[in-house]
């Protein structure tokens, strides 16, 4: 078989698998006696295990199995767990996602896990060597198969009874090596192999773990079931050199009840500790050869209804979707001057047929930025560990989708200001205990659609940025004069942090403080189109707001002439429009404003702040407005005139244009002409 084909999927799989595992794993530590988390990690690594085994990764395959071991305890209540255990299996993850980075990478992921093996075998072995080996004593001279059985639990119990429902042969084994045998632990996995290759084994005692750490006797015991007959299976394993007798027991229902009676009496305390060493799975009646068939989730078969497709072909339909769009608002125009029934009801059907068209276009490309978002509250995990702070991450609006290709770029830059709210923004335990704040520091991450821009912020409840030493290091850096530092605003000292190389850290530690990070924050939101600001309150927290446009989209605007110019306003920031006698919109402090259901809000010009050539607003009558709006806060534009509402594609002016005030993109209009579209989030402070 041909496994290139299938490493695509194999790495998109294994990347969801793993980030599950991560949330779950924070959850788990947050309800540490919840099982249903755990069964939810044990079978997102069982699968990553399987699926690495049939790539022939076998690294990764081994550790995630160890994995499985420590869960599996876990979910058999059998493992009481501390933060040295979170600690082990987060490492684990981490190392994980590192061979499958190698992998993505070209690489054949394969790594030195061996002192994380370590760490996961100490954790299944600790607290059970004495049990173990009181356990081991009835087993190490049987007399009888009754004699050797080994207890099971009740699920393990159920699992052989289905299996011979099913029409499976079970069977109780019974493995002796010679006296010249020296390497008892390599000797034991062959069989196990070759065990496994032809069925399933339900349970082992010893334990794998033991068996490979050489701490049981000559002999070893277990539960199997196959298809296949006990002549052939006693032939199977005494082929393999160096095993003196092999004892292949089959059982039926009667003989299996007598077994787990005998067992249950004989080792009654160590069955209430003993882990199962291989992750459980039920045996299919339809799996063929006698192998059991691999677990399917939460126990039912569940159809498949995704498929991926690759980014550029997305890219390709949303262009040539484009350019429809473009057509069909020529063709409305053309239909409307030509007056016929017959291609106006065409030409209607065709738009609504087009504009169902382009809510499929949209989403098959829009992802929810959760898939971004929930890498970082196990990051913030680490890092509360690391300063020593204790750190809680609220999440809100994670649901709220954007373009795959801003998805895929924002993830950096939102590294950094966590981190950078976490180090700088939070004070430490004892500090906030001194100012009468909660032990505890929150940092915020909302986003949330604005207009054709989504809005993330990142905010903390820490001691905000502090003017003076802001200013100190600026200075010192000759970023700024003393004179120039005096009568600066907050605002542009705010700004003086995305100076490149600029940092107040008093010290450099692996999170930041090293002179970079808010800098290349700036750079790569810009170079996305978008912008980032940054409020403060000293003693209270600081904000960051990164304000990104949706690059190439389709959305509804409002077309409105300013002078004998044409503008697009999207409709997700106009609250309503409005025609306003001229006498009512009164001067304050130097700036037009406009009483408005009960409140005051600016009014804005936009011919004046377009410096549109040759207009000039009409002095008595009635001024056109347009009310927009960004979060709570309302804002009026003045226009010439409504031309109406329109779906426009939203088109990128380029790396030369990427700075124009006020302006987001363009769009061409069914008469060809280009229309500049208004961002109108810049234009409310």
């Amino acid at each position: 078989m041909e496994l290139n084909q299938y490493l695509s999927m194999f790495i998109d799989e294994s990347t969801e698998h793993l980030q599950a595992i991560n949330e779950k794993l924070l959850e788990l530590e947050q309800s540490p006696e919840n099982l249903d988390i755990v069964n939810v990690i044990f079978r997102s690594a069982h699968t990553l295990k399987g699926m690495a085994a049939t790539m022939g990764f076998e690294d990764l395959a081994s550790l995630t199995h160890q994995m499985e071991n420590v869960l599996d305890l876990m979910r058999g209540g059998k493992l009481s767990v501390d933060s040295f255990i979170f600690d082990g299996l987060f490492k684990s993850t981490d190392a994980l996602e590192a061979m499958l980075a190698d992998i993505i990478a070209g690489g054949t992921g394969k790594a030195d896990v061996t002192a994380i093996v370590a760490v996961l075998k100490s954790i299944v072995n600790g607290e059970y060597k004495q049990a173990a080996a009181a356990a081991a004593s009835p087993a190490a001279n049987p007399e009888s198969a009754a004699d050797d059985a080994v207890a099971l639990d009740q699920y393990q119990f159920s699992v052989l009874e289905q299996s011979l429902d099913s029409e499976f042969n079970v069977y109780f084994i019974r493995t002796e090596l010679t006296d010249e045998c020296v390497l008892k632990a390599a000797r034991a996995y062959m069989v196990f192999r070759e065990l496994e290759d032809n069925g399933e084994i339900i349970k082992s005692f010893p334990s794998v773990e033991e068996i490979e750490q050489d701490k049981f006797d000559r002999a070893f015991s277990l539960y199997y079931v196959s298809k296949l007959p006990q002549e052939e299976l006693v032939h199977l394993i005494e082929g393999i050199s160096e095993i003196r007798s092999a004892t292949v027991t089959p059982l039926d229902h009667d003989s299996l009840h007598l077994m787990a009676q005998t067992a249950g009496a004989a080792q009654e305390t160590a069955a209430a500790v003993e882990a199962p060493a291989r992750p459980e799975a039920k045996p299919s009646a339809a799996k063929p050869e006698g192998k059991a068939a691999p677990a399917a989730g939460a126990g039912h078969a569940v159809a498949n209804r995704t498929i991926r497709v690759d980014l550029d072909r997305l890219d390709h339909l949303m262009n040539l979707f484009s350019e429809l769009l473009i057509d069909r608002v020529r063709l409305e125009q053309l239909a409307s001057e030509i007056r016929r029934s017959d291609l106006t009801e065409t030409v209607e059907h065709m738009a609504r047929v087009s504009s169902d068209l382009q809510n499929i276009v949209l989403n098959l490309r829009m992802v929810p930025i959760d898939t971004v978002f929930s890498r970082f509250p196990r990051m913030i995990r680490d890092a509360a560990k690391t300063l020593g702070k204790k750190l809680d991450l609220v999440i809100t609006g994670a649901d709220t989708e954007l373009d795959r290709t801003v998805v895929d770029e924002i993830g950096d830059p939102l590294v950094h200001l966590l981190r950078n709210s976490a180090d700088h923004g939070i004070e430490s335990i004892e500090e906030r205990k001194r100012l009468g704040k909660s032990e505890t520091g929150t940092i915020q991450l909302r986003a949330y659609h604005s207009g054709n821009h989504v809005i993330i912020e990142v905010s903390d409840d820490g001691a905000g940025i502090n003017r003076n030493k802001t200013l100190a290091a600026a200075i010192k850096k000759g970023v700024i004069t003393e004179a120039e530092a005096e009568r600066m605003p907050n605002e542009e000292v705010y700004r003086l942090l995305f100076a490149s190389g600029f940092s107040t850290a008093d010290k450099i530690s692996d999170l930041s403080g090293r002179g970079v990070g808010l800098d290349v924050v700036k750079t790569k939101i810009e170079s996305l189109g978008g912008q980032i600001l940054i409020s403060s309150k000293e003693g209270v927290g600081t904000t960051f707001s990164v304000n990104l446009p949706l690059t190439l989209s389709i959305i509804g605007a409002m077309l409105v002439a300013v002078g004998p110019e044409k503008y697009a306003i999207p409709l997700n920031s106009i609250v309503e429009t409005a025609a306003v006698d001229v006498g009512k919109i009164r001067r304050l402090h130097g700036n037009d404003h406009l009483e408005y259901r009960g409140s005051v809000i600016p009014v804005v010009d936009l011919a004046q702040i377009l410096e549109v050539p040759g207009y000039r607003p009409q002095e008595v009558g009635e001024r056109n407005l347009v009310i927009i709006r960004k979060r709570e806060k309302l804002a009026a534009l003045i226009v010439s005139d409504f031309i109406g509402q329109q779906e426009i594609v939203l088109k990128n002016l380029g790396k030369y244009l990427s700075k124009v005030f006020a302006v987001s993109g363009a769009t061409i209009l069914g008469d060809g002409q280009v229309a500049l579209i208004i961002n109108p989030n810049v234009l409310i402070k």
